[in-house]
């Protein structure tokens, strides 16, 4: 039988503000819970606290953002994403196919060039 090869994920989830402390911390369980029930590891987990969104999601302006890292088997990515769809505090989800896992968050800004009149 072959083994199927095991990719490193970013996976970026915008969870609801109006959880308490411990509602949101289970939500954060159950999306860790998700990814190791289906024989992945998490790597690296960064809490990016509560931020503003770029436009309303189910009329509320503001979510509490988590990255995290983890490798699965590429198989079970589909299953995690009907999982996430189940989850009623989960605003937004993505997942990304990723080379390393980044040890710290940086964000460097971005050149915007004036146009000219």
């Amino acid at each position: 039988m072959k083994k199927e090869k095991r990719r490193i994920y970013e996976g970026m989830y915008i969870v609801s503000t109006t959880l308490s402390d411990d509602a949101r911390k289970k939500a954060l369980d159950k999306i860790l819970a998700g990814i190791t029930d289906k024989g992945g590891e998490i790597r690296k987990v960064h809490e990016w606290g509560r931020r503003k969104l770029a436009y309303s999601i189910n009329k509320k302006r503001e979510g509490y953002y988590y990255i995290i890292y983890f490798d699965l088997a590429s198989s079970q990515i589909v299953s995690l994403w009907h999982e996430y769809h189940l989850h009623e505090d989960l605003l937004r989800f993505m997942t990304l196919q990723v080379e390393s896992v980044q040890e710290k968050l940086e964000f460097k800004p971005i050149k915007v060039e004036k146009e000219r009149v």
